[in-house]
């Protein structure tokens, strides 16, 4: 073995190994994402929790917007958003704010049906599209926002 090859692949030049992965523990799953973390039963309960109140607060909105057409419109949709990012602080992943989406998607979509009767919950107005496409921009909004970890460390400046 050449001298340049011994030195590029780091044999005999003192170069140091890499760190180890930390070691998969209880803890260290409180850092990954939500797919490496188990469901336990409590998180299902929770999901399931945040899934009926997404419904709940679906059908609320659903009623609140067209009764109070401006101001009702806006209270339904800070409503939604307020469980939607709530769940999603309080569970701690993205799939807190989700669950309550979804609950409120099949909700919104199950009222949009009409019956044989012509009976319906949303008329075709502005106050209804905007509920509608507002309630799922804020879960998008609110199922994408970043959880990532806050730093503990205090910030290092650089050139120092």
């Amino acid at each position: 073995m050449s001298t340049r090859s011994r030195a590029s692949s780091g044999a005999g030049s003192g170069a140091s190994k890499p760190p180890a992965p930390p070691a998969a523990g209880p803890g260290a799953a409180a850092g990954g994402s939500f797919l490496a973390q188990p469901l336990r039963a409590g998180r299902l309960g929770a999901y399931a929790l945040l899934f009926v109140l997404g419904a709940v607060v679906g059908v609320a909105g659903s009623l609140v917007q067209g009764g109070f057409f401006p101001a009702g419109l806006l209270l339904a949709l800070l409503g939604a958003a307020g469980l939607f990012y709530g769940g999603s602080r309080a569970i701690g992943t993205r799939a807190g704010a989700v669950a309550p989406a979804a609950g409120w998607l099949v909700a919104v979509m199950l009222l949009t049906a009409t019956r044989p009767e012509g009976d319906f919950l949303f008329a075709a107005g502005i106050g209804s599209y905007g509920y509608l496409l507002g309630g799922m921009a804020v879960a998008v909004m609110c199922a994408t926002l970043g959880q990532g970890p806050q730093p503990t460390a205090p910030a290092a400046r650089l050139g120092k």
